[in-house]
């Protein structure tokens, strides 16, 4: 116990500290970030843009579709370009054009070696001075480039209409024509565009060949080149990386392996008899596998976009059905199906481990289900509506699509989405209490699924941080506390200390060494995750301190996954620890899995994209595609399926259990997932990298590269892959709409509901 009581100290200095640093670097990027002018100007005095037109075309880039349509310093969808490396490569392109014809009187393309290399220069320092007065908040550019950007901007502003001669170029990027109706927004989206590339360009104040995004996106016509820091920190991480990982691998070995309990003969949850709250957890997951469903229809849909961008096998569906909607929706419903699995999860455990039902729980577990029901059918047809309709900036902020990757969802639905996650810690904790407050072995773990549940409701209150005004910098700051820690830090906390809790109730492990076990493991864990966030924002217009932060926490985010191997094998051998266990198998499998896809999607696919000289090429390509199916599904997703088979078994009717369901389903969505992955994404990922080392980031998302033979290939091989893994989505769905109709027998129940005695409990139990 004593030595718990260090580990829980611990715990709470690395937090405290490991938050302070992160509010302080955000701190960092909100005074550096790169400086909004109030007014562009050419060399005449005239108005290019104003700073307003800039911060609204922020806000008409999102309303359009945002990260759904291409990518704004790296972050976002691939199959349009992104906008900053493309705007840099047309501005610079043209200017050499202008300047060719004005010193030498011939297009560059005519010029000899000699006549090229003086205008190259020319491009080089114009693009790169930085001519921004802060005194009088104005940016001043050349004749020259002013009439380049003006070039630039028309073509922007055809695109993001109807001109018809870009019809072309709209399907390879799979975008509808009129993506924005309005005129003054499209020069406002061109404004945004263009500053989004000057803070890629120039150099910051005080400093030589270092722009505000730190030289990202690689593009030599302007000089941007990886640093010296992100080659030496990403070479310094990996030191860090190796030597932390030998030292769990000492620390491991140097601990007495602790064998595992004798289990006990018979299955300690057969008798249990589900309470009202918990039965009430079964719609939950009926919702689930309906998430799951159209999650893998829209995934399929947006695939196809990347080789008919308006059409589906010749059916103009984008007419009803865009790509930045199919696409929103496969995103946003990925993290929708995955928390409700694990939500649902923490409901039907509360009184199972405490023993307790609270009076109107099973009310409060039915309010919850209706209201987040209410959440995700109101957000997607909103967002849905509010695009086809062109409702505007301001409906698309409140009510429609927000165009931010992951968090899509208007903020109104933000509001009531907290407000539930609140609602359910409260639910929760009112369940764990007595738990909380009786003295036993398990309570260490009892506590931390309360103190995760509390930070998952509390921390998604930073998908409120920012504004429609906000800073983009600082959206991408805040943005990523919410998919960074809130889905991969909090939630992952909250999983694996209920398969804990589910194995000590088994008696599959001692509940004494998992307390300690968890509190170690959550300690290592988030002694990276916390400032390993950084790791997405290396290029976001932040400091440079973020990528030394970011590399080495990112790094140390590989250590725990060290030591997967060992724990998946001491799961695979419990499954053979009792012939009752065998009614787990394959919950304990997917657990098993997700030790897999942990290796594999977060750490070697994770760890490939990380370092900052990786990411400096390759953000935003298809490996980083490649990383997130086998992390996002591999682990968070086959998590939830694992947790969702272990409430079902508790629910449903153990005769209706289908393993000769649940064994197809387990192998083809693992296969399926492998095939998708390293069939297609990966080499799509590889051939990409190779374009944007060789010629540039706005050539590797280029249509020359995007709609290449071999990338188009690379979607077509994608179809095996999806097909097995759909076929294995299927088979779940049958699974559960199996047990589904057969609910548990009426059994003698062992939990106070209520404050009522058990014998009456049993008896309101069995008629609910």
């Amino acid at each position: 116990m004593h030595a718990t009581r260090r580990l829980w100290t611990w715990l709470a200095i690395i937090c405290v500290l490991s938050f302070a640093t992160l509010l302080m670097v955000g701190r960092e990027i909100y005074l550096k970030a790169p400086p909004i002018p109030g007014h562009v100007l050419d060399n005449q005095g005239h108005i290019i843009y104003t700073g307003e037109q800039i911060k609204r075309g922020q806000q008409a880039w999102l309303a359009a579709g945002g990260q759904q349509l291409g990518t704004v310093w790296g972050h976002g969808s691939y199959v349009a370009p992104d906008w900053s490396a493309d705007w840099l490569h047309r501005e610079a392109v043209t200017l050499q054009d202008l300047l060719a014809r004005r010193d030498h009187g011939l297009p560059y393309a005519r010029l000899d070696a000699g006549a090229r290399g003086a205008v190259d220069a020319l491009v080089h320092d114009t693009l790169r001075r930085n001519t921004y007065d802060p005194a009088g908040d104005t940016l001043t550019l050349s004749a020259d480039r002013s009439a380049a950007v003006r070039a630039v901007a028309a073509h922007y502003a055809g695109l993001f209409g109807t001109d018809p001669a870009l019809d072309k170029l709209r399907e390879q990027y799979a975008m509808n024509a009129g993506s924005l109706p309005d005129a003054a927004d499209r020069q406002a989206l061109t404004g945004f565009f263009f500053w989004s590339a000057w803070s890629a360009a120039t150099d910051r104040p005080g400093e030589t060949g270092l722009s505000y995004t730190s030289n990202w996106p690689h593009e030599p016509l302007v000089g941007n080149t990886p640093t010296a820091g992100a080659g030496i920190w990403s070479i310094a991480s990996i030191i860090v990386m190796i030597g932390a990982i030998a030292g769990m691998v000492l620390f491991h070995s140097a601990q007495p392996e602790e064998a595992d309990p004798q289990p006990p003969k018979d299955d300690p949850l057969f008798k249990l008899k589900p309470t009202p709250s918990m039965k009430a957890t079964r719609k939950y997951f009926a919702v689930v596998v309906a998430l799951i469903l159209a999650q893998v229809g829209m995934g399929v849909v947006t695939a196809h976009y990347s080789v008919e961008g308006h059409s589906f096998f010749g059916f103009p569906l984008a007419d009803i059905l865009p790509f930045t909607i199919s696409r929103t929706i496969h995103t946003q419903f990925a993290v929708l199906w995955i928390a409700t699995a694990w939500l649902a999860t923490g409901l039907y455990i509360a009184p199972a481990i405490s023993g307790h039902e609270p009076k109107y729980q099973a009310l409060g577990a039915n309010v919850l289900f209706y209201a987040l029901l209410f959440i995700v059918a109101g957000s997607t047809a909103c967002g849905w509506l509010g695009t086809l309709q062109h409702r505007g900036v301001d409906f698309s902020f409140w009510l429609g699509n927000q165009g931010l990757e992951f968090t899509s969802m208007g903020r109104i639905w933000q509001y009531l989405l907290f407000v539930g996650l609140l609602f359910w810690a409260f639910l929760l904790g009112r369940g764990l209490w007595p738990a909380l407050r009786r003295p036993s072995e398990s309570r260490g773990l009892i506590a931390m699924v309360f103190l995760a549940a509390v930070c998952i409701g509390g921390f998604y209150a930073t998908s409120l941080a920012w504004g429609q005004h906000t800073h983009y910098a600082m959206v991408e700051y805040w943005r990523w506390w919410l998919v960074h820690l809130w889905v991969e830090g909090f939630f992952e906390v909250f999983a694996t200390a209920v398969i804990a809790l589910l194995f000590s109730r088994l008696g599959l492990i001692r509940a004494a060494s998992a307390n300690a076990a968890i509190v170690l493991e959550t300690i290592v864990f988030l002694f990276g995750g916390i400032l390993g966030t950084l790791h997405h924002l290396y290029f976001t217009g932040t400091p440079t301190a973020v990528i030394a932060l970011g590399a080495m926490f990112s790094a140390l985010e590989v250590v725990p996954l060290s030591m997967i191997g060992v724990e998946a094998y001491r799961n695979y051998r419990r499954t053979k620890a009792a012939p009752w266990v065998a009614s787990y198998r394959w919950a304990i499998l997917c657990f098993i899995a997700v030790g897999f896809w942990n290796t594999v999607g977060a750490g070697l696919l994770g760890f490939s994209i990380n370092t900052p000289i990786a990411l400096y090429y390759m953000q935003g390509l298809n490996l980083t595609a490649a990383h997130g199916h086998a992390a996002l599904f591999g682990v968070y997703g086959m998590l939830g399926i694992g947790l969702m088979l272990f409430c079902l078994r508790g629910l449903t009717d153990r005769l209706a259990w289908s393993d000769a369901l649940l064994k197809p389903m387990f192998w083809l969505l693992n296969i399926g997932l492998a095939m998708m992955v390293f069939m297609a994404l990966v080499p799509a990922g590889i051939y990409q990298a190779w374009a944007s080392v060789s010629r540039g980031m706005w050539f590797a998302r280029s249509p020359e590269v995007i709609h290449s033979a071999f990338m188009e290939d690379m979607v077509w091989l994608r179809v095996p892959g999806d097909v097995v893994f759909a076929a294995g989505t299927l088979f779940l769905a049958l699974f559960v709409l199996r047990v589904m109709r057969r609910p548990a027998r009426p059994v003698e129940v062992p939990i106070e509901i209520g404050g009522r005695p058990a014998a009456r409990a049993a008896r309101a139990t069995t008629k609910a």
